[in-house]
């Protein structure tokens, strides 16, 4: 079966179930914040590795021999329930539209780490080192974009963003 199914279900999360939730989520979803200095070179490293975790499966198939293969389909499936979680949580922000809920009162980035467990999922599912690397690269580069991300924050809802970063850890 080829392995680029395993990406399908990200499209349907990430707009499908946003936009049926709160359309203003989708374009929250989709803005980056101002970049400063090295931050400009993670995001370009962020966008290749990106591009290349979604087109890379086009070319490869699942591999369907145990254990890999249950191991890599639970971390798989866990992404997903992540990736669902912290989505409907991220279209219900309160008021002054922090995002402070839900799945946030665990962790200020669990969209991102629903990503990294979805794409390591995959990786194991695979077995592709190559998709590990680049999965390993995204999410390094994540971390900087995550920093510009935080620092809007600050400048956007200022000491409750602070107190919000106090009590929640940035991963988990």
């Amino acid at each position: 079966m080829n392995a680029f199914i395993l990406v399908i279900p990200l499209f349907f999360i990430r707009f499908g179930l946003l936009g049926m939730i709160n359309k203003s989520a989708l374009s929250r979803a989709a803005f980056f914040a101002p970049l400063e200095g090295g931050e400009r070179v993670a995001y370009f490293f962020y966008q290749v590795s990106n591009f290349f975790i979604f087109l890379y499966p086009l070319f490869l198939k699942i591999q369907t021999k145990p254990p890999k293969f249950f191991i890599g389909l639970f971390i798989y499936i866990l992404g997903i329930v992540v990736l669902i979680i912290s989505t409907i949580a991220f279209a219900k922000p309160n008021r002054s539209g922090l995002n402070a809920n839900g799945i946030y009162k665990v962790s200020r980035n669990p969209m991102y780490i629903g990503y990294f467990m979805y794409f390591l999922g995959c990786a194991v599912l695979i077995h592709s080192m190559l998709l590990f690397i680049t999965l390993l690269i995204f999410q390094i580069s994540a971390h900087w974009i995550i920093l510009s991300e935080e620092r809007w924050c600050i400048k956007k809802f200022g000491s409750e963003y602070v107190s919000y970063m106090n009590r929640v850890k940035r991963y988990f």
